[in-house]
């Protein structure tokens, strides 16, 4: 079983301690010969772990650095929407010459009142043209978003073939980690794609 933060808690020594919560007493007598139990006056049914307080202050990153961590990941989630948008559309009008509101709906699974509001934010930001009763088109801008966003899908894809992850999950995958990844960790994924072939 995996404990997360919120399954720990602390003693009055400031230790982690996790609840012994395995139905199996061959599990149970194994997981507290590792631990040391509480005492008397401790938590009932609860052992502690054998992280001191210095091991677990280490594992705290800098502060700054820590922030500038979680601001790429809120920049990153508020630019995956649009470049998945983007991607789709790109890959639709190359395959079949026309992305229409209906196709985006279908293949993104999300009805068509959503698609029609981020169609009008993309309008909006310059990267779509929209005409009603029409398809919508790249505009150059959009057109440079779907190819990076190409770019960026391909890489990761290969990197996690590479690993031997199949090719489905690989896909599956991909899709959601192309928008996390660095620069710096990109250039490491091609690297090591183009070192492995």
């Amino acid at each position: 079983m995996q404990l997360t933060g919120r399954d720990m808690t602390k003693n009055k020594k400031n230790t982690l301690i996790a609840p012994v919560t395995s139905p199996d007493p061959l599990k149970t007598q194994q997981a507290a010969s590792s631990v040391q139990a509480d005492g008397p006056n401790g938590n009932d049914g609860l052992v502690e772990s054998s992280e001191t307080d210095d091991e677990t202050s280490s594992a705290l990153v800098d502060a700054e650095a820590q922030m500038e961590s979680f601001k790429q990941v809120r920049a990153a989630r508020r630019t995956e929407l649009v470049e998945d948008y983007i991607e789709l559309i790109a890959d639709l009008i190359d395959d079949g010459g026309e992305a229409r509101q209906v196709d985006i709906a279908a293949r993104l699974g999300v009805a068509q009142p959503t698609v029609a509001k981020m169609l009008k934010r993309l309008a909006e930001d310059g990267l779509i043209l929209h005409k009603r009763y029409r398809g919508i088109f790249l505009t150059e801008d959009g057109r440079a978003l779907a190819e990076e966003s190409r770019e960026r899908h391909h890489i990761v894809e290969s990197f996690l073939l590479a690993l031997g992850i199949g090719p489905d999950t690989a896909r599956r995958d991909a899709e959601g980690i192309e928008h996390h990844v660095s620069p710096e960790t990109l250039s490491a994924f091609q690297r090591f794609t183009l070192r492995d072939s």
